[in-house]
C-alpha cells in the first residue's frame, strides 16, 4: 500500500513539473478574472453602502461563489482543450492543500452571521454583536490572511511565484491588522472595501497581468 502511495506521489510530482508552464499560462486569466471581479465588487459594495454585518458577509460570500464558479469554468475549459481529466491527481493535491484555510475562513464568516442573527437580548449590552469594526475590518483581514495561507499551500504543487504571492498577501494582511481600525464609521466602511478591493482585486489583477506578459515573452521566438 505504501509502495502504491509513493508511486502515485512521484507521478503527481512528475506531472506537475512537466506541466508547470501550462499551469502558469492557465493561472494568468484566472488571476485577471479574480482581480477584476474583486475590484468591481469592492466599488459596487461601497457605492451601495453595504455595511450591516449580515449583508456585508452575505455580499462577499456571493462574490466569492461567483469567483469560484468562474475559476472552475476556466480550469474545466483548459482541461478540455488539453484533453485531460478535470479532477486529476495534481488537481486533487492542490484542492486538498487549499481546503483547510479556506474552510476556516468560511466557518469564521458563518459564525459571525450566526452571532449577528441572535436576538437582541442575547447580544452585547453595547447593542452591537458582533461590533461593526470586527465584521468590517477584522473579518476581511482574517479572510485575507487565511486566503494567503491557501495560496502558499497550493504553491508547493505549482510555481514558486504562487508561494511568494501567498506570502505577500499574508504579510500585507498582518501589517493591516497592526495598523488598527479608524475611529469613525465612514472611514471604517471605506477601509473595509479598500481592504477587499486591494487584496482580492488589485493584487490579483497585477499578478495576472505579470503572468500574462512574462509567458508571452517566453513564447516569443
Amino acid at each position: 500500500m505504501e509502495t502504491n502511495w509513493a508511486a502515485e506521489h512521484l507521478q503527481v510530482i512528475r506531472t506537475l513539473m512537466e506541466r508547470s508552464a501550462l499551469y502558469r499560462r492557465a493561472l494568468a486569466p484566472i488571476m485577471i478574472f479574480a482581480g477584476l471581479l474583486g475590484l468591481a465588487a469592492a466599488l459596487a459594495g461601497r457605492m451601495l453602502s453595504i455595511y450591516q454585518p449580515s449583508h456585508f458577509i452575505g455580499y462577499w460570500y456571493g462574490v466569492g461563489a461567483l469567483g469560484v464558479v468562474g475559476a472552475f469554468v476556466m480550469v474545466r475549459r483548459q482541461a478540455w482543450q488539453q484533453s485531460e481529466p478535470f479532477w486529476s491527481p495534481p488537481t486533487r493535491r492542490v484542492a486538498q492543500a487549499m481546503l483547510p484555510p479556506l474552510t476556516a475562513g468560511f466557518v469564521l464568516g458563518l459564525l459571525m452571521l450566526i452571532a449577528d442573527s441572535l436576538p437582541t437580548s442575547a447580544k452585547a449590552p453595547a447593542g452591537g454583536y458582533p461590533p461593526s469594526w470586527i465584521v468590517l475590518i477584522c473579518l476581511p483581514l482574517a479572510w485575507v490572511i487565511l486566503y494567503g495561507c491557501a495560496l502558499h499551500a497550493a504553491g508547493f504543487f505549482m510555481s514558486r511565484g504562487m508561494r511568494l504571492f501567498g506570502w505577500v498577501i499574508i504579510l500585507g494582511g498582518c501589517v493591516a491588522f497592526a495598523a488598527g481600525a479608524p475611529p469613525s464609521e465612514p472611514a471604517l466602511l471605506n477601509l473595509s472595501y479598500a481592504i477587499m478591493g486591494f487584496f482580492f482585486g488589485g493584487l490579483h489583477l497585477a499578478y495576472g497581468v505579470y503572468l500574462y506578459f512574462t509567458e508571452r515573452r517566453r513564447n516569443e521566438p
